[in-house]
């Protein structure tokens, strides 16, 4: 399973972080939001689809079968 944001279209709003903070963060300087895990712990599937629906700007997209995720969130390399 693999996360991507859209930088270009998030508007700050912060539904992503409030839902799935273990996967996003937002910018200080501008609200953006920052990726924090790119293939996150299949456990946080369902946290992740929430905040993709939840995404006013729609610049969210969750791909690939949650079954290829890791076991972990030890991928907080920010994007």
């Amino acid at each position: 399973m693999r996360v991507s944001v859209d930088k270009e279209r998030c508007c700050g709003a912060g539904q992503c972080v409030m839902t799935a903070p273990d996967v996003f963060d937002q910018s200080d300087e501008d609200g953006v939001v920052l990726l924090r895990a790119e293939r996150p712990a299949a456990a946080l599937l369902s946290e992740l689809e929430l905040a993709a629906a939840l995404c006013p700007a729609h610049a969210i997209t969750v791909e690939g079968d949650p079954e290829t995720a890791t076991r972990g969130s030890d991928d907080t390399a920010r994007t």
